[in-house]
Parts: structure tokens; C-alpha cells; sequence
């Protein structure tokens, strides 16, 4: 499926699932197609994907795995509030309490659940 094949509708699911962190897999069984059709969108869509204020990403910094949450959005970047509960700890002397992550660099959603 190309990328002007993408209809608005396989937009708005990929995008929300990835949101919630939803796996590859997953999101081929909700698109009904074979699971490479399916990884292809999903990273075609991930190009594109603007994230949002309060979004809780996946990063890495220097090959080490980062978690944080989105606290204000630039044109193609994000200041990003670390977690530092799931975040590599070595990282703690190299990187601020916020940092810039850049779009591209988003490895994905955490599922954003409200414990109340």
C-alpha cells in the first residue's frame, strides 16, 4: 500500500494504536494484512506522526533506553521530561531532567492508562 493509498481511516487507527503502544502484530490483525504489508504503513505513518503534549515516548540517548513525557512541542522536536524510574540511571549525569528529543528519534508510545 503506498503512501497515498493510506486512507484517512488506516491513518487514524495506526496512529492512535501506536499512541497506546500497541504492538506491530496487534496492529496487523486490526488492519486485517499480512503482518509485513502492515509493519510497512506502520512505518510509513510513523514518519509522520506529530505527537502530543502529554504523550509518554520511548527514546534512546546514546544507545540507552529513555522514557518521558512530552511537556512542549517545537516544530520537529519535543522537550521531554525524563522518567527516570524507566530510563537507563548512567544516564543520569549526562542528561538534564528535561531534554530535546527530535521526532524522529521516538521509538514509540507508552500506553497512557489512568490509575485512579
Amino acid at each position: 500500500m503506498a503512501k497515498e493509498e493510506i486512507t484517512a481511516e488506516v491513518q487514524q487507527l495506526v496512529e492512535t494504536e501506536l499512541r497506546k503502544g500497541a504492538s506491530n502484530s496487534r496492529i496487523a490483525n486490526l488492519l486485517d494484512l499480512p503482518y509485513k504489508e502492515a509493519v510497512d504503513i506502520i512505518e510509513t505513518i510513523k514518519e509522520d506522526l506529530r505527537p502530543d503534549v502529554g504523550d509518554e515516548i520511548i527514546f534512546s540517548f546514546r544507545d540507552e533506553p529513555m522514557e518521558g513525557i512530552i511537556e512542549k512541542l517545537l516544530t520537529n522536536s519535543a522537550i521531554v521530561r525524563i522518567n527516570w524510574n524507566h530510563s537507563a540511571e548512567r544516564m543520569h549525569d549526562l542528561v538534564e531532567e528535561k531534554t530535546v528529543v527530535n521526532f524522529k528519534d521516538i521509538e514509540g508510545f507508552k500506553n497512557q492508562v489512568d490509575e485512579e
